[in-house]
């Protein structure tokens, strides 16, 4: 007993040292991606999730306030922030609602998944084991979706790395859906490697779109919460994030094996399978979010927040400094 509780420690720590080296090696050498010191101004207010036209995000700021969930106005989004006192690793909100993602202290990586009301009071929490990663809500927001990494170290590596993705419902919850059958290429597949992550629901509250990674592939799946059920629909495909009018998905493209920018920003879309590059060349990592039907935004490693055209014109833009895991109130 004594050698198994050895082992598992140092599992743990393992874990632990792994995912600190994946996020340091995963930041941008573009020289906008290199850190910046800026002086943050925070005004008096509440955070709300009811208040039109704000951009909510985790504060990376150095500081007592670092972690917690803050707000700007879209019009102003380098002005000042209102800090709240909720902590998150990945937080999201959509209709009002808040989904906060945090880790949880103790000897082996574990998180708690906590629903918000519109002024962050928690309404519900679960704990789950992992370390989080991402967390999104349904655009109604009555379904939470989530993803930990529980073994290895990344995306990094095909096969060394495991995640935990559960779905949170009004009536149900499930906190690995790895059981849910899935098709690809038109047959049902079984196999011990099976990983869902990146999960985005449409608005009928059913269907839903993710990544699944199996035999070194990553495959974009349309799944269904009800029949419980998914199939693969394209490959190289992760953290699909579908456009406000459903249309389309914006996705991270693996575009090299190896090295610190293996990720390029794409939109697909559903009804054709086009494929549009956008204008972000830097890698991203991250599942980004859309500001509106035109426009992605995603956060990059070293803490900051951009945009870019959905279409892929333009150029992108900086939205916010020392923030990540950005979404809409």
């Amino acid at each position: 007993m004594r050698l198994k509780l050895s082992i598992t420690f140092v599992a743990a720590v393992l874990l632990a040292g792994i995912a600190f080296v994946y996020i340091q090696q995963a930041k941008a050498t573009d020289p906008r991606s290199q850190a910046v010191n800026v002086s943050i101004v925070v005004e008096q207010g509440m955070v709300t999730l009811t208040d039109p036209g704000r951009l909510l995000f985790r504060n990376e700021a150095p500081g007592p306030d670092y972690g917690k969930i803050a707000s700007v106005s879209l019009s102003d989004p380098q002005g000042p922030r209102r800090i709240s006192q909720l902590r998150c690793e990945r937080f999201y909100t959509s209709a009002g609602r808040g989904l906060c993602l945090a880790e949880s202290p103790g000897p082996l990586p574990s998180a708690t998944v906590a629903t918000t009301d519109s002024s962050l009071t928690e309404a519900e929490r679960i704990d789950v084991a992992g370390i989080p990663n991402r967390a999104k809500l349904s655009g109604d927001g009555k379904i939470a979706s989530w993803t930990t990494f529980v073994t290895g170290d990344s995306y990094n590596r095909s096969g060394t790395f495991s995640t935990r993705t559960g779905i949170m419902t009004s009536d149900e919850t499930d906190t690995n859906i790895e059981d849910m059958p899935l098709r690809i290429g038109g047959r049902q597949h079984r196999a011990e490697d099976v990983n869902f992550w990146g999960v985005t629901v449409a608005a009928d509250g059913r269907t839903f779109y993710a990544t699944v990674s199996t035999g070194g592939q990553t495959h974009l799946v349309k799944g269904d919460l009800v029949a419980w059920s998914a199939e693969a629909v394209r490959e190289n495909v992760e953290c699909p994030s579908l456009s406000p009018d459903g249309t389309r998905v914006a996705f991270k493209k693996r575009i090299a094996q190896d090295g610190a920018r293996p990720w390029r920003e794409y939109v697909l879309d559903l009804a054709t399978m086009t494929e549009i590059p956008l204008a972000e060349t830097r890698s991203v990592d991250d599942q980004a979010i859309w500001l509106d039907n035109s426009t992605v935004a995603y956060g990059m490693p070293d803490g900051e927040i951009w945009a870019t055209p959905a279409d892929g014109s333009g150029a992108p833009r900086l939205v916010v400094r020392q923030g990540s895991s950005p979404s809409v109130s």
